[in-house]
């Protein structure tokens, strides 16, 4: 299926599958669409599922202003075995006793907040040029140094002889793998996730996102670029001003109630689509991101 160049503008939410990449997932949508260019607010690993945020189009500038963050995971911790790829898909490196329900509620507070975490060796992380996950396959061991993640909170779903299913609410470039390994090592044990699931990233909801399979049988729903930006305050433009936005000039704040803010969306004050990206500079609001004509 073929979209016009006018409509292959927008959001497109997937709830991708296990057992493929973010890259197929991202090629299924593209063919979908028959838009090129299409970017994402976020990778997932082959084994696990959930929501991939998507732009199409013109609308791939607005990458950086979305709000994709903070992100909700689903895990499943398997405890007992610790993998060279901290999932189930790795090889086994070590094996450990179990640890207590009491042991694991203990430790989770010393992994919350702000803290420090040594990335996976298979990751995309580059160390002097080269993916972490390439050295591996190759058997290459590179020095991954800790880096600074947030953790906003972690809820206990469940709990069972050998493993527990949790989810954790945190920042961009958290590894859920590495704090399940991290936990288990901090009370005497060995894990790897079994399962992994976002449900969440931002202000979008994998309960609304269409699956990658029904791509093939389906319309794509994408969505209007201005759903990317829920957050953003809106000023509606005249017609003059909409000619403005378009040829990149600046307008002037008349709606003193967005004074304060930052960034908003240029909206058409006829049809209500997205315009710009508006940046506020010296009291003007200036283009950043302009949508194509409708």
């Amino acid at each position: 299926m073929t979209m016009t160049a006018a409509v292959a503008d927008g959001l497109l939410l997937l709830d991708k599958p296990a057992g493929i990449s973010s890259h197929d997932a991202v090629l299924a949508a593209r063919r979908a669409i028959g838009e090129k260019r299409i970017g994402h607010a976020g990778t997932l690993d082959p084994f696990a599922t959930g929501l991939l945020v998507l732009l199409a189009g013109r609308a791939t500038r607005l990458l950086p202003y979305i709000p994709g963050e903070p992100k909700t995971y689903d895990a499943t911790i398997q405890f007992g075995r610790e993998t060279d790829t901290e999932d189930l898909l790795g090889n086994e490196t070590r094996t450990a006793p179990m640890p207590s329900e009491l042991a694991v509620r203990g430790a989770i507070p010393a992994f919350t907040g702000v803290i420090s975490q040594v990335p996976p060796a298979y990751s995309a992380k580059r160390v002097d040029g080269q993916r972490a996950y390439e050295a591996a396959r190759a058997g290459v061991t590179l020095d991954l140094k800790p880096v600074g993640i947030t953790v906003h909170s972690w809820q206990l779903l469940a709990w069972r002889d050998d493993a527990c299913d949790v989810r954790i609410i945190c920042g961009g470039g958290t590894y859920v793998r590495s704090l399940a390994r991290d936990l288990a090592r901090a009370v005497g044990s060995a894990a790897h996730l079994s399962a992994l699931r976002r449900v969440a990233a931002g202000a979008f909801q994998v309960d609304a996102a269409q699956s990658v399979a029904s791509l093939r049988d389906a319309p794509p729903q994408l969505r209007p670029p201005l759903d990317a930006l829920p957050h953003l305050p809106q000023v509606a433009l005249t017609n003059d001003e909409v000619h403005r936005i378009r040829r990149g000039l600046d307008i002037a704040i008349t709606d003193l109630s967005h004074g304060d803010a930052r960034h908003v969306a240029l909206v058409s004050a006829e049809h209500g689509g997205l315009i710009s990206l508006g940046e506020q500079i010296d009291g003007r609001w200036q283009p950043r991101v302009v949508m194509r004509d409708a």
